[in-house]
């Protein structure tokens, strides 16, 4: 077979050299096109007037909030990278974390779009394809046990108001509470007994030693409570609201969001917290929070990932004339 010749040989290379920072270009314009649509069913009047109407206090601990849950977000990743017997500096973790998950949260799909963009730093830092994809379902995973424990918690404590957004008995509502609790509890369980492979058709899926089973317990509702946290404070402002309710009707719009996919929660959100609140104009305390735990991420998330693109394309440049250098 004649060899190729060499412009041949270097197009599937420069492809590769513009793939990644083309990827991220449409990852972030996409998420910011998906956030603007979100924010101009608002009017801006109406915006502003219900933002000043929330004391600068209660916007500060909202994004105090915001940013513990994505710091919060890191330690996903931290223990995903254990189960995988991976060990990466601190600041990648949290790089490759916040990136990922800033876009994810604006652009829907979260498996695919935190997964391609995990993929993107995880494979550039020498892990394993096989390994990315255990980091991401290690991550989903934890995610599912954050809803279900903290559902099982304020769907307890708060069956009537969930009774009343859900449309089922006080009694199905508990039934759904102390089910998402007996399944984080199942899965500890089966982390500290299941020590061979379990295969789903054609998966194989090994469980995590007990340790990080029970982090993945622990951490994940920590992050959702703090999201709810985030809200509970400009919620407050406009009319005294419990923790607990808002975070009732947090994960209520949260099993919703994830099972419809809609980017951000569009709509989503707004529709749950009328039931919370019906009557009151709760648009500026929506902006607010979506302004802090959705946009601003955003902002920095798609910022840094287009300068670790094109960074990364400036190393591998350098290195391959390096290289035509020594030849």
């Amino acid at each position: 077979m004649a060899n190729a010749s060499p412009d041949a040989s270097r197009r599937p290379s420069g492809l590769r050299r513009i793939l990644g920072p083309l990827l991220a270009l449409l990852l972030v314009g996409l998420a910011a096109h998906l956030l603007h649509r979100m924010l101009s069913r608002y009017d801006f009047d109406d915006v502003v007037d219900s933002l000043t109407g929330i004391p600068a206090g209660r916007i500060v601990a909202a994004g105090i909030f915001a940013g513990m849950s994505y710091i919060c977000l890191t330690g996903f990743d931290w223990l995903a990278l254990r189960y995988v017997n991976q060990k990466l500096p601190y600041r990648r973790v949290a790089l490759a974390s916040f990136c990922s998950l800033s876009l994810g949260h604006n652009i829907g799909f979260a498996a695919l779009s935190t997964g391609a963009i995990r993929y993107r730093f995880y494979s550039r830092w020498g892990i394993s394809g096989g390994d990315i994809a255990k980091i991401i379902l290690f991550c989903g995973t934890t995610v599912g046990l954050g809803l279900m424990v903290l559902a099982g918690v304020s769907l307890m404590l708060n069956s009537g108001l969930a009774s009343q957004i859900i449309g089922v008995s006080e009694g199905t509502v508990v039934a759904i509470g102390s089910a998402g609790l007996a399944g984080a509890a199942l899965y500890v369980v089966l982390c500290a007994n299941l020590r061979k492979p379990l295969h789903i058709r054609k998966w194989s899926i090994e469980m995590p030693p007990v340790g990080l089973g029970l982090a993945q317990v622990v951490i994940g509702p920590i992050n959702f409570a703090l999201v709810a946290a985030c809200l509970h404070q400009t919620l407050s402002a406009l009319q005294g609201v419990s923790y607990l309710g808002v975070a009732a009707v947090y994960v209520i719009a949260n099993v919703t969001w994830l099972a419809s996919h809609v980017p951000g929660g569009l709509g989503v959100i707004e529709t749950v917290v009328l039931y919370l609140l019906p009557g009151v104009d709760v648009i500026g305390a929506l902006v607010a929070f979506r302004t802090l735990y959705f946009l601003m991420p955003l902002c920095i998330g798609g910022s840094l990932f287009l300068v670790t693109e094109l960074q990364s394309n400036w190393r591998a440049g350098r290195a391959r004339r390096k290289q035509n250098i020594a030849r």
